[in-house]
């Protein structure tokens, strides 16, 4: 049995904090960093390129300073674009996060899939890739939305919510072609579940709202199922790269069992 070294789990953002609810379900002693490139957030509005050179750096750089056991890229647009980069840099197992298309199209009932992400997300062939395997038979209606993000970043800040402006990022969906019909919603970055309720109370009506977090925490208990946890929860680190006032995320964090913050 190995020691108990952390999770590092890593976003653009504080998405990546719904990645890390799922896996606290499966692994609730397990050491965890929680990294958050605040520097070089969002990544939704920036090109493939600039991802692409970015992520495998940094994760480089973190996994020296934290030796993590594992690494969760809990971001869509970071994965679809750099994943297999990181792969390749690193030597140790890495887990990526990809819209949840296959769970979609298994739900619906209509046969029209939204698929609600960054813009840097939605275009990526890795989405085509998935839609025409696990979705064929279905219509697959992309949205990109970096406002989203933001509004969910709001939220963890204690901002209050702005319901008019989640009704209008999910009209950019659902106005689109056949979006009359759209019965589910794959929610293609990791900070929309975060705010999931106020999608769902904006919706003019019922939709099914699915995210692949689940089974990324599944895939990390696997992962690691020959790891030798702590009996109990250990203070949680969040580290941010800069660019920002951590203050107002310390109490949420803390809800998350990210104690003590860092700055890289």
């Amino acid at each position: 049995m190995e020691r108990a070294r952390p999770l590092l789990i890593f976003d653009s953002g504080v998405g990546g904090l719904s990645v890390l609810r799922e896996i606290r379900m499966l692994l609730p002693s397990a050491p965890i960093v929680y990294a958050a490139d605040s520097a070089g957030f969002p990544y939704g509005t920036k090109s493939p390129a600039e991802v692409a050179a970015r992520v495998p750096a940094l994760l480089g750089r973190l996994a020296e300073r934290y030796d993590p056991a594992l690494i969760v890229i809990a971001c869509n647009t970071a994965s679809t674009i750099a994943l297999d980069a990181v792969r390749a840099a690193l030597d140790l197992p890495i887990v990526g996060t990809v819209p949840a298309i296959k769970p979609a199209a298994a739900l619906s009932k209509t046969r029209v899939i939204g698929v609600l992400g960054t813009a840097a997300t939605i275009v990526q062939p890795y989405v085509d890739r998935l839609a025409a395997e696990f979705a064929a038979d279905c219509t697959v209606i992309r949205h990109g939305s970096a406002e989203l993000v933001e509004l969910a970043e709001a939220k963890l800040r204690g901002e209050a919510p702005e319901p008019a402006a989640y009704a209008r990022i999910l009209d950019g969906l659902l106005s689109k072609g056949e979006g009359e019909r759209i019965d589910t919603v794959v929610l293609a970055c990791t900070h929309f579940p975060l705010v999931e309720e106020e999608l769902a109370t904006a919706a003019p009506r019922p939709l099914a709202f699915v995210d692949g977090n689940a089974g990324i925490a599944r895939r990390t208990q696997w992962l690691t199922r020959d790891l030798a946890w702590p009996e109990a929860a250990q203070e949680g680190i969040a580290m941010f790269t800069g660019g920002i006032d951590t203050e107002p995320y310390r109490a949420p964090l803390a809800d998350f069992g990210l104690t003590r913050i860092e700055k890289l």
